[in-house]
């Protein structure tokens, strides 16, 4: 009888998507290192700006993509209040950190916190009549409420670890984090681009959704949850304060751009210009990551809109 020869272990999924990460982040740094020997660039060759240049990338991408949506629904300020939703998760992490001395992920804690956020926003629109600004307020108010409480619960002994998380900094950024974005920014554009039609259509028209018989709920939700995770991903270099920026800004310098496709390729064009300009200009003068990508960002938009005014 012949023997049946040992069968080769089953590589679980999880650790294939891992190596094909950190297959991507070698690549992107090898690729770098390339660039700086070819230009003399000394800071492209830096690891620490390779994870904050790929970051960057990253949240230029995710932002406009989901915020397109957004700013044509005149939900850009959800951004805001998942902000603090997520400043309340962060808070809340390193508060069970503190007090029970375990080791609970803090982007984990805002990740889920803002996801729970997002449907709540949209069950308070949805079935308990609240007004979309009204359901934005309760829940920032009331996250924001929630995460200085758990800041003074230990007579401040996590605010500092907290402050990275409110202002950005680009030393946060680790490889670990780096390969975070890069699977937000997979899922991201995966959703996406598999419930674009739904999603558009729900978007300019939600009765005529319904009336086809999509489920325009749950679409809502499906973008609601999708906002919490560019968010958190977002905060590593932006911070709480400054998140929804990117939501924001870079789809209001696409406005002039005709065509949802077009204008959203544009908007993601305009974040990769104004994330990339301001990491470096963060770097070269020692200011803070997300108050310079904002300032460049808002710099951007005033020159595009006086651009088309004065073509016009």
């Amino acid at each position: 009888m012949t023997p049946i020869p040992p069968t080769e272990p089953v590589v679980p999924f999880v650790a294939v998507v891992g190596r094909v990460f950190e297959a991507v982040l070698d690549g992107w740094g090898a690729g770098l290192d390339l660039l700086s020997a070819l230009t003399g660039i000394e800071m492209l060759a830096s690891p620490f700006m390779q994870r904050a240049y790929f970051a960057a990338v990253c949240i230029a991408f995710i932002g406009p993509v989901v915020g397109s949506f957004l700013v044509h629904r005149e939900m850009a300020m959800i951004g805001d209040t998942l902000a603090h939703s997520a400043f309340a998760g962060v808070a809340a992490g390193l508060f069970v950190n503190a007090a029970f001395a375990v080791t609970v992920p803090p982007l984990l804690t805002a990740l889920v916190v803002a996801a729970v956020a997002a449907l709540l926003v949209q069950t308070l629109v949805d079935y308990a009549g609240t007004y979309r600004d009204t359901s934005l307020a309760i829940v920032l108010t009331g996250s924001f409420a929630v995460g200085s409480v758990l800041v003074t619960a230990t007579d401040g002994g996590i605010a500092v670890g907290i402050d990275a998380y409110l202002f950005g900094s680009l030393a946060t950024v680790s490889r670990a984090n780096a390969a975070i974005l890069l699977a937000s920014s997979v899922v991201v554009g995966g959703v996406v681009a598999a419930a674009y039609r739904p999603l558009l259509y729900v978007t300019f028209d939600a009765v005529g959704a319904r009336a086809a018989g999509l489920d325009v709920e749950r679409y809502n939700r499906v973008l609601a949850v999708l906002t919490a995770v560019v968010v958190v991903a977002a905060m590593q270099i932006m911070g709480v304060i400054l998140v929804a920026a990117m939501l924001v800004i870079p789809v209001a310098t696409a406005t002039a751009v005709t065509g949802f496709k077009r204008a959203l390729v544009a908007a993601v064009a305009a974040g990769q210009v104004a994330t990339l300009a301001g990491v470096t200009l963060s770097y070269l003068y020692d200011v803070a990551a997300g108050g310079t990508v904002v300032l460049v960002a808002i710099a951007g938009y005033v020159a595009v809109a006086v651009a088309v005014r004065v073509r016009r």
